[in-house]
Formats: C-alpha cells, structure tokens, sequence
C-alpha cells in the first residue's frame, strides 16, 4: 500500500493531477499507520501478520 501510494504520489505530482496527488497521500498515510500497528505488535483486521 505504501508503494502504490508513493507511486500515485509521483505520478500526480508529475501530471499536475490534483486528485492523484490526494489519493497518494491517503494511501501513503493508511499504509505508514497499519505498518506502525503490525510492527508494534498489533493485530491489524484481525491478523496479526501480514505476507
């Protein structure tokens, strides 16, 4: 998820398209926070690791 975010990121930054550039940010943020939670320990949706 976090890979997908920083390449919407890119892809609108490079384009000029603001709602790519928004996605992005989202994903990337939503990614960052459940990778946070699963190295913590936490289990994340009910699984506690993630493959």
């Amino acid at each position: 998820m976090i890979a997908f975010g920083l390449i919407l990121l890119l892809i609108g930054f490079l384009l000029h398209i603001g709602l790519l550039w928004t996605i992005g940010v989202v994903l990337l943020v939503v990614g960052a926070v459940l990778w946070l939670l699963g190295a913590a320990g936490h289990a994340v949706g009910g699984r506690r690791h993630y493959y």
